[in-house]
């Protein structure tokens, strides 16, 4: 267990806007909600997308994701509940199951595939996609599957915070990156519970709850379902959260912004769309890895 002072903010963020995303299906029919869409990349860059998923139907999952390309860029993927199995072209496999993460590295490329294990009951759970620095886009591929058991979590004044990436509070998250610094935290909030996380000016940051509300210094109440983009005021030092009156979780999330082109096809993420038309090319040649 470790503490923390009550006040840490001098200036903390205030919430920018709050949106709620889009309905849609991918795979081979997974029904999700795409919250962050192609159409924020820029304004939260290194982040590209953002899927939230749950459901306790069968039919809205058990096909999963067969096999797919990936090049250019991350995924990362947050298990609540729920079994799936990975696979990929290189010969990596692993299975994310309850809490657990799989952190993939694409790079030049994989063809991957994401299928559940399990017929029944609820699967829920979150894919984040965050960009790679143009020097790293054609690197080797990688992978990381943490347990549940095993994700870096503390406790505070009603909160659990498991730490994905980054660092909270002087605990070392599961993953660290050195160009994009991501933080990547799952907070566990008791009703009207407090929680502060320092965050450099310069990071993109979003808030996305998936139970329960969340309420900011400004007013703003932030209900089940939705993102809170936060706002880059300069000078400011951090985010501040409060719970409503019920159990409320939510993830953290924050990045140091790469500022470079985004060029993207589906799967390929590039800087330009000459690298594009390669990625398709080799992938079509069967010269992913």
């Amino acid at each position: 267990m470790s503490t923390v002072a009550t006040s840490l903010l001098a200036q903390p963020r205030e919430v920018e806007r709050l949106v709620a995303g889009q309905p849609t299906s991918d795979g081979a029919g997974v029904k999700l909600n795409r919250v962050l869409t192609n159409n924020l990349q820029r304004r939260l860059d290194p982040f590209l997308m953002l899927d939230a998923f749950g459901s306790e139907n069968p039919d809205d999952y058990v096909a999963g994701f067969p096999d797919h390309p990936h090049r250019g860029f991350e995924t990362i993927t947050y298990m609540l509940q729920g079994r799936i199995r990975h696979r990929d072209s290189a010969g990596n496999e692993g299975l994310v199951s309850d809490g657990g993460v799989q952190w993939m590295t694409a790079g030049r490329g994989v063809i991957h595939s994401e299928l559940p294990e399990q017929r029944e009951g609820r699967m829920s759970g979150f894919q984040l996609w965050l960009n790679l620095p143009a020097k790293d886009k054609l690197r080797d591929p990688w992978y990381l599957d943490v347990q549940g058991a095993d994700v870096p979590q503390y406790e505070r004044e009603g909160v659990t915070v498991r730490v994905i990436a980054g660092d909270s509070h002087g605990v070392q998250g599961a993953v660290q990156r050195e160009v994009t610094e991501p933080l990547y935290l799952d907070l566990h909030l008791a009703p009207g519970a407090r929680f502060e996380q320092p965050l450099p000016a310069t990071h993109n940051a979003f808030v996305y709850v998936y139970q329960g509300a969340l309420k900011f210094d400004s007013g703003c109440l932030q209900r089940e379902g939705r993102m809170a983009i936060l706002a880059n005021t300069p000078g400011s030092d951090g985010v501040r959260l409060q719970a409503g009156d019920e159990p409320t979780r939510a993830i953290l999330v924050a990045g140091k912004p790469l500022g470079e082109p985004i060029a993207q096809y589906g799967p390929f993420v590039m800087n330009t769309e000459a690298e594009l038309v390669q990625a398709v090319r080799d992938f079509q040649a069967g010269r992913l890895a």
